[in-house]
Order: C-alpha cells, then sequence, then structure tokens
C-alpha cells in the first residue's frame, strides 16, 4: 500500500513536538507512524496521518514548513528475517530503500519505506493472481 507522509521541518526544543501533536489531535487527525530526526537547530518528523490533507492545513496554520512525499506501507509477520526478504525482492527489482522507520506488536509489524520507485516497489509486493482455468 502506498501512504502519504509529511516531513514536517520543526524548530529543535522542548515542548514543539508536543505542540504538533495535539493540534493534530485537536483536530481528530490520529498518528499512525512517526520518526523524528535531529539536527542541530531543527528537528525532521516524518508522519503518516489519518488525515494527510486536512494535517497539512493544520500544520500550516501553525508556521510549520511540510513537505509531502508517497511511502510504501509493508506489512510483515513479525519473524527474523521478514525485513530481509523484503529488502531481497526490491534488490532483484533495482528499487533502493532510501530510509525506513516501523514498529511491530509482536505478531505483525508496520514498516514506511521511502523507496526509489514506490508504484513498482508496490508491484513487486503484490502477489501475483494465478490465472483461471
Amino acid at each position: 500500500m502506498i501512504a502519504r507522509q509529511l516531513s514536517v521541518f520543526l524548530e529543535n526544543k522542548p515542548g514543539v513536538l508536543a505542540a504538533v501533536c495535539k493540534a493534530l489531535g485537536d483536530h481528530d487527525i490520529n498518528i499512525r507512524g512517526v520518526s523524528v530526526s535531529d539536527t542541530v537547530d531543527h528537528a525532521v518528523v516524518r508522519l503518516i496521518v489519518s488525515d494527510p490533507y486536512k494535517a497539512v492545513h493544520v500544520l500550516g496554520e501553525h508556521g510549520a514548513l511540510v513537505v509531502e512525499t508517497d511511502v510504501l506501507v509493508v506489512k510483515l509477520p513479525d519473524h527474523p528475517g521478514a525485513l530481509a526478504q523484503v529488502a531481497a525482492k526490491f534488490a532483484r527489482g533495482k528499487i533502493n530503500i532510501e530510509y525506513a522507520y516501523g514498529s511491530s506488536d509482536d505478531t505483525e509489524a508496520t514498516v514506511f519505506m521511502r523507496v526509489s520507485d514506490t508504484k513498482r516497489a508496490a508491484e513487486i509486493l503484490t502477489p501475483k493472481k494465478k490465472p483461471k482455468k
């Protein structure tokens, strides 16, 4: 599945992420995935949310710079080697994994991936339908 990711550029200081999360919550926008990368003076917060269109407007109203990107959402069984199998399929298909983040609930893992060709990567992971006889 392909999802819309929001990369939000924020000042790197206490309380800023809390304010962003509160603003989204106040507008009934659920955060489904999050990654925070910091630098000296700012942070890049990558978000997968329930309503990306609405979230862009809410964040913009709060003065945040938001960049939208398509990412691949990969559901995997939570066992050793599952991600390696996906990465190997992408390697065979000449798809580069630029970055990824995710989590697991001990049964299933969800990984959000920025890849070099999102549509092609989704096709690679889609099971082939067998022709009817």
